[in-house]
């Protein structure tokens, strides 16, 4: 993997931290724990998912397996991207990822967010080298290289980033 490549994974990566941590500011614990409306979720619960679905990425790529060959398609990485981040149709939670309510405040959630954040950056920096030839399975998206998966993780951190912003401007309105 060509060094500017590596640095990609990890701005993106970066990149939708900071945009998710935007979308939370201003935002009270108070507001942060309403629904914004039936079958919604609160901003709390948005921010617990981001976070479980991370963990359970990052630990499929920590456990992948490695290909003989690299195997890198940057149209595919780009498609993958617009449709990770793409909030035209919902896509249903997996059970082990839905909200449970394992945080009672915005500071907790986002901490445990942050934690997650810097294991999956360390870890694409670690094995930057390697991303192409790692191979793992998306419950979604089927087999996976590194990068692709990495993709997901920034993509779906961002997709829930717009979801954020729509409940803070439904619960500023009630």
């Amino acid at each position: 993997m060509a060094p500017e490549e590596r640095s990609e994974i990890v701005q993106a990566l970066e990149r939708s931290r900071r945009e998710l941590i935007a979308a939370v500011e201003s935002v009270s614990d108070s507001d942060a724990a309403v629904s914004p409306g039936t079958e919604r979720w609160s901003i709390l619960e948005c921010l617990e998912h981001i976070a479980a679905v991370e963990e359970r990425l990052l630990k499929r790529l920590e456990q992948a397996e490695r290909m003989d060959a690299p195997r890198s398609d940057k149209q595919k990485e780009a498609e993958l991207s617009a449709m990770v981040t793409n909030r035209a149709q919902r896509a249903q939670a997996p059970e082990p990822t839905r909200p449970t309510g394992r945080f009672t405040s915005l500071s907790q959630a986002l901490a445990h967010f942050d934690d997650v954040r810097t294991r999956t950056i360390q870890f694409a920096e670690e094995h930057a080298a390697d991303l192409y030839t790692l191979a793992a399975d998306h419950p979604r998206f089927g087999p996976r290289n590194g990068i692709e998966m990495l993709l997901i993780i920034a993509g779906h951190a961002q997709r829930h980033a717009d979801q954020i912003r729509e409940a803070k401007a439904a619960v500023a309105k009630s």
